[in-house]
This record gives C-alpha cells, sequence and structure tokens, in this order.
C-alpha cells in the first residue's frame, strides 16, 4: 500500500488518517468546508471576540481516549481546562444534583440516594479505564476485561427509567436520567441506561474537561500531528464519487476511509457498493435533531441553585419523569413546550473565550427530526426557568435549527448531530450487522464516522479502528 484518502476531516477522519500515516501511508484528507474539524470547530458567533464551540464542547471521551492519549496532543498545544462541578441539573424547587470529580461534591447534593449513587457507580468509575477499552472498540471482540465487561453489562441493559427509579429523591434521579438523554432517544427501553452510566461515570473518573481556547483547538492539534507525519489536508472540496478521489491525488488510493454518514457513503461509493451493504444503509435511521442557540450574555447566569454557577455543563429538563415523557414524544415527531435543553459555561474555566463582560453560552435543544421551527425561545425559557432574570442580561444570540446544520455538516442528516438513532439496535449493531462494522464491501473502502462503533464523541476511537481494519486487511 502507498495512498490513502480519508473523506471528511472529523475527529474520526483526522485519527483515521494519523494511524494510515503512522503505518506509512501517503495521506490525503479531503474536506467539503473551508476548514477542517467536522464537529470539532469554533466560530465568533454573536459578539465578535466571543468565542462559541460550533457543536462539541465538553470532551469526557476526549481526555479518556487511548489513542489521543498515545499522540502527546499536549505538544500541539492541546490543553484540558475541568471546572469544579462537572455537571449539575437543577430542579424547580431549587435544588441541584451535581456531578463532579470532587465526590464529595456529588454526594453533599443527593442526600438520601448518595450511598445508592456510589453504589451504582463505584464499579464504572474504579474500572473506568479497563471498561473504557471495552467500549470504545467494535461491539464484536474478544474482552480483555471480561468480568469488568459483564458487570457493566447487567447495569447497562435496563431502560434509563428503570436505573432512575431506583433513587427515592428527585435530585439523583435526575442527575442521572440526564446523562442517559444524551443519546437522542426514549429512555424506556433496553440499553438506555448504558450512555447515562458511561457519561456520569466519567464525570467522576475523568471529568468533562473543555478544550482550553474553544474545541477547534483539538482539531489544530490533531492537523499538527498528522502534519508531522506527512499527511495534506485538502479543504472546500465536496466528493461526491470514488472516481474522484483518483482525480484528486494522481492515482487510485490503496486505502478510502469515509467520515460521513451511511448517506454520504451511500452517493459516494454508490453501486460500487454490493447490493446487501446498500440496503442495510438504506435503512439506518436517524434520530432527533439538535436546535442550536449561542447566546452571549452581560455577566454571568442568575441561577437560583449556588452549584450551578460553578457547573461547566447543565442539563435542563426538570425531574426524571418530565425528561423521560419530553424524549419519547421528541423521538415521536412532536415538539415540546419545555424540551431537554443541554448548556455551557465554558467560559467560567476559560474567560479567553469572553469578551470583557460579554460572555459566551452554549445551548441546544432536543427537538424532532428534520424540525422545521423555532425552538429559540423554548431554549431561552428553560433557562429562565431555572435562572430568572436571565433573559435581561441577553446581549445578542444566534440560532441553528436542524437544516442550518445539515447544511453546515452533511453528516448531520436531520440535524442528528448523533449521525444515528441510537435505539437498542443501533447501539449494538451500527451502521448494519456485520463482524467489521467498518468494511463497507467494497476492497479498502471503508466507514469511520460516528454511525461505526463506538458512536458518537470526540474521541476518534471510530477513525482508529477503522484504520486498523484497513491494515489489517492489507496485511
Amino acid at each position: 500500500m502507498s495512498a490513502a484518502v480519508v473523506v471528511g476531516s472529523g475527529p474520526n477522519g483526522i485519527a483515521g488518517a494519523i494511524r494510515l500515516a503512522q503505518a506509512g501511508l501517503e495521506v490525503t484528507v479531503v474536506e467539503a468546508y473551508e476548514r477542517a474539524g467536522g464537529g470539532t470547530r469554533s466560530s465568533e458567533r454573536t459578539v465578535p471576540g466571543v468565542l462559541h464551540d460550533d457543536c462539541a464542547a465538553f470532551h469526557p471521551t476526549g481526555v479518556a481516549s487511548p489513542f489521543f492519549a498515545s499522540l502527546g496532543l499536549e505538544r500541539h498545544g492541546l490543553r484540558w481546562l475541568w471546572p469544579e462541578i462537572d455537571l449539575a441539573h437543577p430542579l424547580d424547587d431549587g435544588r441541584a444534583g451535581v456531578a463532579a470529580r470532587d465526590r464529595e461534591l456529588t454526594r453533599r447534593s443527593l442526600g438520601v440516594d448518595a450511598e445508592r449513587w456510589d453504589r451504582l457507580f463505584g464499579g464504572v468509575t474504579g474500572d473506568f479505564d479497563a471498561l473504557l477499552g471495552e467500549l470504545l472498540g467494535p461491539v464484536v471482540h474478544v474482552p480483555r476485561h471480561p468480568v469488568v465487561l459483564g458487570r457493566f453489562g447487567v447495569r447497562a441493559l435496563p431502560p434509563a427509567t428503570w436505573t432512575a427509579g431506583r433513587f427515592e429523591d428527585d435530585p439523583a434521579a435526575a442527575l442521572f436520567m440526564g446523562a442517559a438523554a444524551h443519546a437522542f432517544g426514549r429512555l424506556d427501553t433496553p440499553v438506555s441506561s448504558s450512555v447515562g452510566l458511561m457519561l456520569a461515570g466519567a464525570a467522576h473518573a475523568v471529568g468533562w474537561p473543555v478544550a482550553e481556547g474553544g474545541t477547534e483547538a483539538i482539531t489544530r492539534a490533531l492537523l499538527a500531528e498528522l502534519a508531522a507525519l506527512g499527511g495534506r489536508v485538502v479543504t472546500g472540496v465536496r466528493v461526491t464519487s470514488l472516481d474522484q478521489l483518483r482525480d484528486l491525488i494522481g492515482e487510485r488510493p490503496d486505502v478510502v476511509l469515509l467520515d460521513t454518514s451511511p448517506t454520504g457513503a451511500l452517493e459516494i461509493a454508490g453501486d460500487a457498493l454490493p447490493a446487501h451493504v446498500r440496503r442495510a444503509l438504506g435503512r439506518y435511521r436517524y434520530g432527533p435533531a439538535a436546535f442550536k442557540v449561542d447566546i452571549a450574555v452581560d455577566g454571568d447566569i442568575p441561577w437560583t441553585n449556588d452549584d450551578c454557577r460553578r457547573a461547566g455543563t447543565l442539563h435542563l429538563g426538570g425531574t426524571a419523569t418530565e425528561i423521560a415523557a419530553v424524549e419519547k414524544a421528541t423521538v415521536g415527531g412532536a415538539m415540546a413546550d419545555r424540551p431537554f435543553v443541554l448548556l455551557g459555561q465554558q467560559y467560567l474555566i476559560d474567560p479567553a473565550r469572553s469578551k470583557g463582560p460579554v460572555n459566551p453560552i452554549y445551548a441546544y435543544a432536543h427537538v424532532p427530526h428534520g424540525y422545521a421551527g423555532d425552538a429559540t425561545e423554548a431554549v431561552i425559557g428553560q433557562i429562565e426557568r431555572f435562572a430568572p432574570g436571565f433573559r435581561d442580561r441577553i446581549v445578542a444570540v444566534s440560532t441553528r435549527s436542524p437544516a442550518d446544520l445539515e447544511a453546515y455538516n452533511p453528516n448531520w442528516v436531520g440535524g442528528d448531530i448523533s449521525a444515528g438513532a441510537n435505539t437498542a439496535r443501533q447501539i449494538v449493531l451500527r451502521p448494519r450487522p456485520s463482524l467489521d462494522p467498518y468494511a463497507l464491501g467494497v476492497p479498502g473502502v471503508y466507514l469511520c464516522s460516528s454511525a461505526t462503533p463506538p458512536g458518537g464523541g470526540v474521541h476518534g476511537m471510530g477513525g482508529f479502528h477503522a484504520a486498523e481494519a484497513a491494515l489489517k486487511k492489507a496485511r
């Protein structure tokens, strides 16, 4: 092998490119947008000098990624910053459940459920490194830590509603359910506890840090590593066919990695795909969308609960019961009056993102797939609900609908920033049932996006494993 092309420059694409370059291939990354990065970009969207993350903002899987750790990205300027409280979930009565690396902060917020929370997450956090190695790879594999994986599996299989129901009081139940809601799916179905266990466990084990200077700092560090290995990046070129790649690099590439959605893979590989692969990718399901709202505020958010004023990330959705009902309705295509909202206060630990007293607030709501309405007021209303007076501090607002998000990044079909519905079937068998989930049935062509295991998140492991699959096949 001598040449490889990676289509798409999200963290999975660049990670796959780096692994191929490490193996000695001449690697070219081709990106349709004028800037590399996919979901790991940052921009001034509201007020000049005020920096917002475009999509990914908090990085528990980034700081814990085995492949990223192996690269030593710190020498390329990547620096992680941790808030005092990683995650907070406020309630209408003024209380809030919090998750932090300081377990005493968590226990204090959870009251009567502190011991139950510790029992639920003790194994997850204690075995986190071993567990992460099992979960950030293909589902079908020979486990190195079968006991650890088995213990997690027993806790992960039930619905999130069942797990939350084990707690006596609202703060713990809501805190867990908010973490589980990152799946953008129903929370009363099997395996829906898995995301909540992993993300809340990560808050205790490694935290939910941000990248200093914005999420795009991760992209810059990865691109610097790729350049050091001789790889190159071409931006502003949209790939629509495999034949186009020969013209781009002057020869037929030996390996092609597609950091695209299954829909994008169908467009690019087309009739070259075996019929059964085309059918499987055509049946791939996409999930609910995000409606992104970037807000510039004068000063801080006046949260009713003091812990929320120290939290990097907040989940705004009320009780566990309310979140489960809203997520079910959203999956079914109904827009909720009070949608689940994720909010970020990255500036608390990275003040360079602010301009004087004006601070950036990151927020998005879960909305139905392809939602064509305007959720701006619903998002602001959810913030005002737990921080009365917030509206009066708004300086500027910038919004992006599901259609805007898809136009910005075609991988986000219908505004689905998870690149696929996280149903029980697709959590286990994404993008299609196969012993090699990265192979597309075309020699040398592999899918490496968040539509492949281990799914969403800024960790690069989908790209790493796709590159490993290509190298193994070649060997």
